[in-house]
């Protein structure tokens, strides 16, 4: 076993290295989860907001000027076509996000309104900051490392995932 194995807290009781994946998807998920409460607490304490706002404010802020439909919408925030659409009439009632006049009556396209734009720009500033404090105590180089093997797991994911659905 590597040195920097060895010399990370064992909270599987000891688990042998079989347990790698294992150990390694509860670190995953433990940060994940971690920034995820950072940030929910920190949108909802500055801005009034939640993470599923911002996350459909950023995909319209994305999206420009053409906008999204709220199965497009759906598709970028990996969540039901319900979910979007009572988020979207809850940031309409707000003034964040218009519907857009299109020739398919049966298909929703929204786009942020100028106030949408603004409150959005103030949120995105604010979090990239707290990522940023979040992130704080890994250098460039242990910041790019991280980075390249998250992608590669990812990839990784994805081969799996797609072999378990189609092979």
């Amino acid at each position: 076993m590597s040195a920097a194995v060895a010399s990370l807290p064992d909270r599987l009781g000891g688990a042998p290295d079989g347990k790698r994946s294992l150990r390694l998807w509860l670190r995953l998920l433990t940060c994940s989860t971690r920034i995820e409460q950072t940030v929910s607490q920190r949108l909802r304490d500055e801005f009034g907001s939640t993470l599923p706002r911002f996350d459909m404010l950023s995909a319209l802020d994305r999206a420009g000027e053409a906008g999204l439909t709220m199965g497009e919408a759906a598709g970028m925030l990996m969540v039901s076509n319900g979910n979007v659409t009572g988020l979207a009439a809850r940031l309409k009632a707000d003034g964040l996000i218009e519907a857009m006049a299109g020739a398919d009556r049966r298909v929703q396209r929204v786009r942020l309104t100028p106030l949408g734009q603004t409150r959005f720009a103030a949120m995105a500033r604010a979090h990239e900051r707290w990522i940023e404090a979040l992130f704080a105590d890994l250098t460039t180089t242990e910041t790019d490392d991280l980075t390249r093997l998250l992608e590669r797991a990812k990839r990784s994911l994805h081969a799996t995932t797609y072999e378990e659905l189609n092979g």
